[in-house]
């Protein structure tokens, strides 16, 4: 599995605000928008100072009641018009809002699945099937959640309340004073429950990734699952996996509980004590009616925005937590993109003095001391009992892993000094189990080389012997064959494979035996399109039946990684040796 590389410095925050920067000609506009509309809320406040202290003051003096009321008048004008410029400017700020986080979401989906697929496949190898995509969705959606609800809350009661703090030391600097004392414990508080929180919401995003693996596996092996009657076995597995996520969650929702009660007590707790001492200041004339009712209704707006942290610390906290794996997993090293790229094969191919083993089973020597060549044109079979280390070889010749120790060579030149995808464009592989991604017929064969007209299309697949049964379909080429082509027989599916090949025009073929659970029927019509597909060609053959070995130009017998014989069928059959072994028992 590759090693992250070393993590960025930056925050989580910073991090996110880096992608919404990008969209920085929506961005910047509707975070100034925010802050107006965030500032225009102090208003309220300020007009109902306006409203209630200065008519009541007015009252006691002895002015004009008509006076007060054309007063009172004014002010609730004025009041209406804030609050229309208000709604006016909150409409296009949350449009603005919701167009560039988006879009910063689109464009940290589009980075991470590029680099994802990027990654070796010793990283997929070591993954649990479906975990790494329930993982990524889960930890996206609450970064969406994030980016679009609690950044725009965290910026606009940030405004409320600095603004407010501003008016309410105008107002008393003495009652401002004993209001901030609470500060330090909520800072205490957000310190000491937010790391709790981070460490409860990682676990219950994995959690819940596994749960939804479950779902997954289920519904790809369903097949499986009702043959062995297997359906609660799995709903209880699912139950189980709900059930760490739900305990996980309870965990965190006492801590999140805790700091929440923790605020209120506190914060009301010293409001209620500023307004006790307040009232004791107001009759001693220490502070003008006006003033003590300013302070009391922005002290309320602080109070509001106070109460909102820390539920909006604990989303942060949270989407910190998500984000760390994201980048993480943008740490992760990609595979090598060094070597000559316009490289043209033409065909050798051979293995010097090389040994493997997977990093997941350091203990497990898979090859030893192979050395091997193939050259341009050759057919080659690769026969040997199950885990000999036939399938490893082909891993190899792909760079999906890096030898040990020795050399994959092409041409005369070690794999290291040319590019992968160099090397991988011009092999083509037709695996035994044939897996066709969701969409057209059409598609699927197109996959070997993307942007084949019809006719290039069509006329692989009649050298791979399935035009015939692709016409027959209602919809031809355009027939919908699903995620796993289950709408096919195996050896439909196999004929789609050899047509993807033969329209790659691979220069290097590896056939991981194609035709080992057909019907005979089905088996004469690929042998026939693989003949057409592997002449011209260099190609390995990973054999399981006879039928395949007789024609081979060599033979090579692998057995516990290492190859024990080679010759081609006559001469190997001559020997009292693994391979007639073999053939006695027909390969299998």
């Amino acid at each position: 599995m590759p090693e992250p590389k070393p993590k960025s410095p930056i925050s989580s925050t910073r991090w996110m605000l880096g992608y919404l920067m990008r969209e920085k000609a929506i961005f910047i506009p509707s975070l100034a928008a925010l802050f107006l509309t965030a500032a225009l809320s102090l208003a309220f406040p300020w007009f109902l100072k306006e409203l209630i202290g200065n008519p009541t003051d007015a009252l006691k003096s002895g002015v004009d009641p008509q006076e007060v009321l054309a007063k009172s008048n004014r002010v609730v004008l004025e009041l209406v018009a804030v609050l229309a410029l208000q709604a006016i400017v909150a409409f296009f700020r949350v449009q603005g809002f919701i167009r560039a986080g988006e879009s910063a979401l689109n464009a940290l989906r589009h980075d991470l699945f590029a680099h994802l697929i990027r990654l070796p496949m010793s990283f997929f190898q070591e993954q649990r099937s479906g975990a790494l995509s329930n993982r990524v969705s889960s930890d996206l959606s609450l970064v969406r959640e994030t980016l679009l609800t609690t950044v725009p809350q965290a910026v606009r009661h940030s405004v409320i309340l600095v603004g407010g703090l501003v008016f309410i030391f105008i107002a008393s600097w003495k009652l401002s004073l004993i209001l901030l004392g609470s500060v330090p414990f909520v800072v205490l508080a957000i310190a000491i429950f937010g790391k709790k929180v981070r460490k409860h919401s990682k676990e219950a995003q994995d959690a819940l990734a596994e749960a939804g693996t479950v779902i997954e596996e289920t519904v790809q092996g369903i097949a499986d699952v009702k043959a062995f009657t297997n359906e609660s076995f799995e709903g209880n597995r699912y139950e189980r996996s709900l059930g760490r996520f739900l305990t996980v969650t309870f965990r965190g929702a006492k801590i999140r509980a805790a700091f929440l009660a923790f605020i209120i007590f506190a914060l009301f707790g010293t409001i209620a004590f500023v307004a006790w001492f307040g009232a004791r200041m107001l009759a001693n004339g220490e502070i003008s009616n006006t003033n003590f009712i300013w302070f009391i209704l922005f002290s309320i707006f602080v109070g509001a925005s106070l109460g909102t942290f820390p539920e909006i610390i604990t989303q942060l906290q949270q989407t910190s937590g998500a984000t760390e794996r994201l980048r993480e997993l943008l740490n992760m090293t990609p595979e090598r993109t060094t070597g000559d790229k316009e490289v043209k094969l033409v065909g050798s191919l051979g293995f010097e003095n090389l040994s493997f083993r997977y990093p997941s089973r350091p203990d497990v020597q898979v090859l030893t001391d192979l050395s091997f060549a193939v050259s341009p044109g050759q057919r080659v079979a690769l026969v040997g009992p199950s885990g000999a280390g036939k399938s490893t070889v082909f891993s190899l010749i792909l760079g999906f892993n890096s030898p040990e120790s020795g050399d994959v060579m092409f041409d005369g030149r070690p794999s290291s000094t040319l590019a992968l995808q160099a090397i991988r464009s011009q092999i083509a592989i037709v695996p035994q189990e044939v897996l066709l991604f969701g969409g057209s017929i059409r598609e699927n064969i197109e996959y070997g080389k993307p942007g084949a007209t019809l006719e290039e299309i069509q006329q692989a697949a009649r050298e791979a012997n399935a035009h015939q049964f692709i016409e027959s379909l209602p919809d031809g080429y355009e027939t919908i064959v699903g995620p796993r082509g289950t709408k096919l027989s195996g050896g439909q599916r196999q004929r789609l494979a050899i047509a993807r090949a033969i329209l790659a025009d691979p220069r290097i073929l590896l056939l991981d035996e194609a035709t080992s659970a057909l019907d005979s029927e089905s088996e004469r019509l690929v042998n026939e399109a693989l003949e057409k597909l592997m002449a011209g060609r260099t190609s390995l053959v990973i054999a399981h039946r006879l039928s395949t070995v007789r024609h081979a130009d060599t033979i090579l017998v692998f057995n516990q990684g290492r190859i024990v014989e080679s010759g081609t069928h006559d001469e190997l059959l001559g020997q009292n040796g693994t391979y007639r072994f073999l053939v006695e028992t027909q390969l299998v």
